[in-house]
Parts: C-alpha cells; structure tokens; sequence
C-alpha cells in the first residue's frame, strides 16, 4: 500500500495488488472501512497519509478527479502566494461539462471553456513526489476575471481598484508577468477588452 504513496488510483489498481484474492471489490472496501485507503469518488482513491507517510495534494486529487482539467483562479493565485486570504474550494477549468465533487479533502469545483482557451499558460508543477497541471500565475488571473459573474471592468481605475481592493492582488508579484498570456487568452476567450486592458496595465 505505502508503495503507491499519494497518487490517487482506480480500485482496479488497488485490487492488483491482492493477486491472491478473488474478491478485490471486497478487499477495497474493507481497506476503505479500514481508514487505509480514502475514497475520492466512485472508483478512485488514495492511500491514506497515515499509512502512506506522504501528504495528499488537493491540486493532484483535483487534476484526476475530473479531467482534463488545471487548478486555476484563486485557488492558483493563493498557491502563488498572490493574494491573502483562504482559499476553501479548489477551482479547476475544464473542456468538459462544469462539475462539482465534495469528498474527505474539501470541494472540488470544475468551470467549462473551450479546448483553444483551455491550453494557454499552463504549469506543470512538482511537489511532495506529486505532478500536477496548474495555470500560470497570469492565466489564473485571466480566468478569474473571465468566470467572475457580471465582472465587467472597462477602465484602467476600475480594474486597478479590484486588483488592489477587491482581490488585493501582490502588483509587485506580476512585475515580470508574460503579458503575452493576457493577449492569447484575450484573441480566443471572453471579455476581451477587460484582458486587453490587464496587459496593459501590468
């Protein structure tokens, strides 16, 4: 068990490694009644950090959950250390339909867009023996903006104020953005001029 340490798994993977038990349906259940191993969702789990001695990645669990998909918007800036507050739901972007899970490690949520907007200023990111994909600090950015219901910001004053006030964004840490991903996501997503205008001001 502790050999596949905290990468989520299927429980067809968990029942290999019982060769000698015919019942391995069986078996994943009473490892999961027994607190070894965690139940994601249906069908999907990881072993649990008490037997792994490995801490459990809301970013990776939130990537195999439901995919293909990347850890985003404030979920992302947090990660980042470019906004102050908690962050108590993991937020992902997604090609497919938009979704929630809630299970043992919090709240998981799933936001569609469309696959041309999906691939820009994307992060591949390595921690705790863990790989996961998580938007870049000025994708997350732009896909705030884009999914803030009746966000509509027009003027450098009006998107200054909600950097600073609203989501008290470190302007300091977006002084060597790649202004480039504020256009790519500008020329194929929503909102526009709102993104136009973030490269210009950062």
């Amino acid at each position: 068990m502790a050999t596949l340490q905290n990468i989520p798994v299927s429980n067809s993977v968990l029942g290999n490694l019982f060769p000698e038990i015919s019942g391995k349906n069986q078996k994943v259940r009473e490892l999961e009644r027994a607190g070894e191993i965690i139940r994601l969702k249906r069908g999907l789990y990881v072993v649990s950090p008490e037997i792994s001695g490995k801490p459990v990645s809301t970013e990776l669990i939130a990537n195999r959950l439901y995919g293909p998909s990347y850890v985003s918007m404030q979920t992302a800036l947090r990660y980042y250390g470019l906004i102050p507050e908690a962050v108590y739901v993991t937020q992902s972007l997604t090609v497919k339909h938009s979704r929630n899970f809630e299970n043992a490690f919090g709240r998981f949520q799933y936001i569609s867009c469309l696959p041309d907007y999906f691939s820009i200023g994307l992060a591949q990111i390595s921690e705790d023996g863990c790989n996961f994909v998580m938007a870049s600090p000025e994708k997350a950015l732009c896909d705030l903006i884009v999914n803030t219901p009746g966000l509509n910001l027009r003027y450098k004053k009006e998107l200054h104020e909600w950097l600073e006030e609203d989501i008290r964004l470190d302007m300091d840490g977006f002084s060597q953005a790649n202004l480039d991903i504020f256009r790519q996501c500008a020329a194929v997503g929503k909102k526009k001029n709102t993104l136009n205008l973030l490269a210009k001001i950062l």
